[in-house]
């Protein structure tokens, strides 16, 4: 339950802060050993009840924001700012959808456990987030942003199948590309998370097993979901204060530290 209690705090952090979340999750158990007890058959099914606790905080913490939106996308449509901002999450969170559907089970099978590829993700995407942040200007809110800017944000999100480069950490770095603001570019990352990860949750609860899975382990996702949910909204609320005022700097370096924590483990 410790184990448990651990990568529960450790979904709740890394979900929303750009150093990839699926990447911990694995390197906590395949390196640290903390929650290792978890079997195979499980663990996948587990991480995705820790992602929907984080969802669960993106939906508690910014209820208001998805509550207009929906109002004044069904009621405005695309003339109202908030309206718009409603299909814009919608059109570019499908190429992200589209590739789970058709590349997760290759990419569980191929990469999720191969500590190599997912250490040079954590460096890579470490340096190409600092280097984007500090080269773009910071002109747009979320307001701004046009049709073409909201698509390349979302189809971003394709490069976070692959653990290690993050799906805040990519979409985050693409709206800098588009020259958002920091915070700004924080927040419709989190935004764009809420209807990928329903979606995922949605497709890992009409697996035949999933049930099963969950009704024999209920304990420990009940306690994984409700850790990852409270951590998740603090994550939210800290990180959002920090882009006032910092770059991005600490997580590059904080990246390319646990990617060489896990190339030593490997051969040491």
């Amino acid at each position: 339950m410790l184990g448990v209690i651990i990568l529960g705090i450790v979904q709740g952090i890394a979900e929303f802060l750009p150093i990839s979340s699926s990447a911990h999750l694995i390197i906590f158990r395949n390196v640290f050993n903390i929650g290792s007890n978890i079997t195979n058959e499980i663990a996948l099914s587990f991480d995705v009840a820790l992602h929907l606790g984080t969802l669960l905080a993106i939906i508690v913490y910014f209820f208001k924001d998805f509550l207009n939106m929906i109002i004044k996308g069904l009621t405005k449509g695309i003339k109202d700012q908030e309206g718009k901002i409603l299909y814009f999450l919608i059109l570019a969170s499908i190429p992200a959808a589209l590739a789970g559907l058709l590349f997760e089970d290759v990419i569980e099978e191929l990469i999720r456990g191969n500590l190599v590829i997912i250490a040079i993700a954590l460096a890579l995407m470490g340096i190409i987030i600092y280097l984007v942040d500090k080269s773009q200007p910071e002109e747009k809110e979320i307001s701004d942003l046009t049709i073409s800017d909201a698509l390349l944000i979302g189809t971003s999100q394709v490069f976070a199948l692959i653990p290690g480069f993050s799906r805040s950490g990519t979409t985050i770095a693409t709206g800098r590309i588009v020259n958002l603001k920091r915070e700004s570019s924080a927040k419709f990352s989190f935004f764009l998370s809420a209807p990928v990860v329903f979606g995922a949750v949605i497709l890992t609860l009409l697996k035949s097993e999933t049930i099963n899975i969950i009704s024999s382990n209920l304990s420990i996702f009940i306690v994984g979901i409700l850790v990852s949910f409270i951590v998740g909204i603090l994550t939210i609320k800290y990180l959002l204060m920090y882009l006032k005022k910092h770059d991005f700097k600490i997580f590059m370096w904080y990246r390319l530290l646990l990617a060489l924590v896990v190339i030593i483990s490997l051969f040491f």
